[in-house]
Parts: C-alpha cells; structure tokens; sequence
C-alpha cells in the first residue's frame, strides 16, 4: 500500500513584502500565487519573528525565536554572534527523514557559515547564492553558458547605485540575458529535474526551492524590467515619513544604507524593478507547480509559499532592512494549499509566523513534534475556517546586522505595535487609523492603557520564552 502522508512543496522567497501578493497591494500580476491562494488559504496577518535572513531562516528550521536558536545576524558577516545553528538544535529536516520522507533542497541556504542543507536533512541539489553560500557548489555558470550567456561579461543596463564617500553598492538594474538563463530560471530548472524523480518513488517527499529574489539588487531581465512603468506607480502612505518622534537610527541609516541622495524618479524605477522581479519569480513557480501536475502528484502535495521577510523598496524613505520594525518588512505573504486544507480561496486573518511553519510540516507528516518549541502548528485553522490559530498577538526581535547590536522587542496585535529600543524612544502605533505607520504614540495621552497593556505583554512574553535580556528590559516595561 502506497503512503498516504502528503507531499510538501516549500516554495520560500527572499525579501518578499507582503503586499506583492495581497489582492489589495501592490499591482503585481502574480497569477502563479494567486491560483494557490485561490485553491487553498491565505493568512492576511502572517509575520516573520525576525527581519534578518539568516535569523528568520534558523526559526524556520526550528520553531524557535532566535534569542533561543542563537543565530542573531547574518552568518555570512564577520561580526556574527554566531556563525552556525547548532547542529544539536531539533529542525524539521532530519525530523521528516526520520519519519520515511525524501527531503530536497534547492537554492538558497544561509542559515550556517559552514553547514550545509545535507547537515539538516536535506539532499543538497545546488542552485545556491554564492555570496552567501559560497561553500555551497552552484552550477548557475554552466547553466548560462548553456543558454548562450556568457556569466564573465554580464552588465546591467540602467543601473541605480547607493552613493558612499569612497565607493557605490549596486540596488537594481536591467539584466541583459534572456529569462530563461537567470538564477531564478536556474532553480526552477533543478526543482522540476529534482520532482521527477521523487515523482518516481514510493515514499513521501518534501522539496524546498528557496529563490534569491526578490531580494536586491533588483537585476531583472526583459520583459519583466519593463513590465511595470514608474510613471505609473502611485505613492506609498510611509513615504511621507519625517522622522519626527522616531528613534534617531531610522535617519541615520538612509545614510548608512547610502540612499539619501536617491530621487524619486530612482525610488520608482527601484520599485518597477522590485516588481518586475517578482513577476518573473512567479513566472518560475508556475512551470513548477505545471510539473506537479505533468507528474500526477499536484492533488497529494501540500504547497506553501512564504517568504523569509520583507523588504523597505522606499517605504519609509528606508532601503532593504535594518532596526526598524514596520510591517514593510516584518509583515510576509503566507499561502497554503493541497490536502488537508479547508476551503478554496479563503483568507484566514489569524496572527500567524513563520516559525509556525516547522510544526505545520511536522504534523502533515505524522511525526512528532517537540514540546520545547515557540511555534504553533498551523493545521487548527488550515482544516477548520471556524477554528482560529490561537494567538491574540506575534512578537518579534531584532539583534543588528552588519554593525554590531541593537536590541529591539515588538509586540504586535491586529490593531496595535509597540516597540522596544533599547537605546532610545519606544514606539506605539494604532494601525486602524495609520496603517502607513507614521505617528508615534508612545507619548500620548489617549494610549496610555493600550500602552500599559502592551508593555505587559511584551514583558511576559520576553520572561516566557527565556529572552536573555528580559530581567533589565521588563522593568523599564513593567515600571
């Protein structure tokens, strides 16, 4: 008798803003994703515990906050707390092999300076970001070479650069190569060569793509470069940010990001770039989710697409990510499909994270779930449109990036965020009335018992979960 468990099909990005795929976002044509949410679930109010790639990736493994994985910043950075999730920590991989699935990986990793997919119990295929990953063999030059593009002498067109006094990062630009020769493309390819065989097995599998994108730079082949007109694009409510009753470190980081002399025409083209790349992105879903189906085993695969956070692409006058914790990068699409699922089309509005992935995958596959974890399984409210995932509120963390730390704490509810700076002012916004995030309310009168109340959650959640600064942090909550 064949296993009846099903298939899982992790279709994760990098750096993706919710609102690329909300029908009520941004005007991305996203019809791979969208035919998902359309045959399964949505979550409106899915969050990440932490806007740092490595971090936010550890969680996914792990089902743990990262002040309790321990990878605090990014692994691939001289400056990391550490440079390694500790192969002692319980993940999802070797859980699901134990458990008789097939697991598979492909793309990006960067969630160990060192270690690799095959450490957390993943078949490693390749497709990796040899910036991040560069212990981690790709394949991408030979793929390119293959398609007629020559990986040595490629240049974008139309480039937008951050200006530094004595040098200039690359944010986005026209890719002069066909779509077919991308690294997007690339990972699709070895994705759809992977599925065919698993398709050829008995036991269960778990695939999981993790693509580059649309992280910056923005390097977008045509047509997608093209595909959506700065012109055309209108202004976002937090781009009328000031700064005024904010933590000092949010102006600061224009400068330090390199984006201060940006124009708005450059902003435009950025974001018609963001989207045009994220178009592309979904293109490459498709002829995925098309090879379930050419394969006979769409109708058994539980698919989930998430990303591991989001990105600023302007919001807030801000670029790419940082200590700052509006929703433009903390707030993530979450897309679940297949067997199991209750409802067609629905939106849960549920607060969920992304950490809750990792029980969720646990479950599907009937095996067991630790107890020690910070997650939730997502299945109460996957299977039951009356039955809510269970949380009145997410929480998330910051540690820094590449300049050391800076200890931030956000509790976030489906009305209110308060936020914990350690070194300067909290923040407390109603997102009712300004969902852009403008106005900082932390000193104001009419908040003062949402304050109080929000505070004292953030503080138990802190003492619950072992957050190592909790003892000097809750009294200046709780005081």
């Amino acid at each position: 008798m064949s296993d009846a468990r099903p298939n899982v099909l992790l279709l994760l990005t990098d750096q993706e803003r919710h609102d690329l795929v909300d029908p009520d976002g941004l005007p991305v044509e996203t019809d791979a994703i969208d035919g998902l949410a359309d045959a399964g679930v949505r979550f409106s109010h899915a969050f990440t515990p932490i806007s740092i790639c490595s971090s936010a990736r550890a969680s996914l493994l792990s089902g743990l906050y990262p002040h309790n994985h321990g990878v605090l910043n990014n692994v691939h950075e001289p400056d990391a707390v550490r440079a390694n999730l500790a192969e002692t920590t319980p993940t999802f991989g070797p859980a699901l092999r134990d458990a008789g699935y097939r697991n598979a990986y492909v793309g990006k990793w960067h969630v160990g300076r060192t270690e690799t997919p095959e450490d957390f119990g993943f078949d490693y295929v390749g497709g990796s970001d040899d910036h991040h990953d560069a212990h981690l063999a790709s394949g991408l030059a030979g793929y390119q070479r293959d398609h007629g593009v020559d990986p040595e002498e490629i240049e974008p067109r139309d480039p937008v650069y951050a200006e530094f006094d004595d040098s200039r990062d690359l944010l986005g630009g026209t890719l002069p190569i066909p779509p077919a020769a991308t690294r997007s493309a690339f990972n699709a390819e070895l994705t759809i060569t992977r599925l065919e065989h698993l398709a050829t097995v008995d036991e269960p599998f778990f695939h999981r793509l993790d693509f580059q994108g649309p992280h910056h730079p923005y390097l977008v082949p045509e047509p997608y470069a093209s595909m959506y007109d700065p012109d055309d694009l209108a202004p976002w409510p937090s781009d009328a940010e000031t700064f005024d009753g904010k933590p000092q470190v949010q102006a600061n980081y224009r400068e330090y990001r390199g984006v201060e002399a940006l124009s708005r025409e450059e902003w435009d083209r950025l974001r018609a770039l963001y989207m045009g790349f994220m178009h592309h992105i979904d293109d490459q879903i498709a002829r995925v989710l098309a090879a379930l189906d050419d394969l006979g085993v769409a109708e058994n695969t539980l698919v989930v697409h998430a990303s591991d956070h989001g990105d600023f692409t302007g919001g807030h006058r801000q670029w790419n990510k940082g200590p700052m914790m509006y929703d433009d990068t903390y707030r993530i699409p979450l897309v679940v499909s297949g067997p199991g699922v209750e409802g067609e089309g629905r939106v849960c509005d549920d607060l969920v994270s992304l950490l809750d992935l990792m029980p969720t995958f646990l479950e599907a596959a009937d095996a067991p779930v630790p107890d020690d974890i910070d997650a939730q399984s997502l299945w109460p409210a996957l299977r039951d449109a009356d039955k809510a995932a269970g949380r009145e509120a997410v929480f998330g963390e910051y540690h820094g990036d590449e300049m050391g730390l800076y200890s931030q704490r956000m509790v976030r509810t489906e009305r209110y965020k308060y936020v914990f700076n350690a070194p300067d002012i909290d923040e407390l916004y109603d997102l009712d009335a300004d969902p852009g995030e403008l106005q900082n309310l932390v000193d104001h009168p009419d908040y003062r018992d949402v304050r109080t109340r929000l505070r004292e959650r953030l503080a138990d959640w802190m003492r619950e979960t072992g957050d190592p600064i909790a003892q000097f942090t809750t009294r200046h909550l709780t005081g």
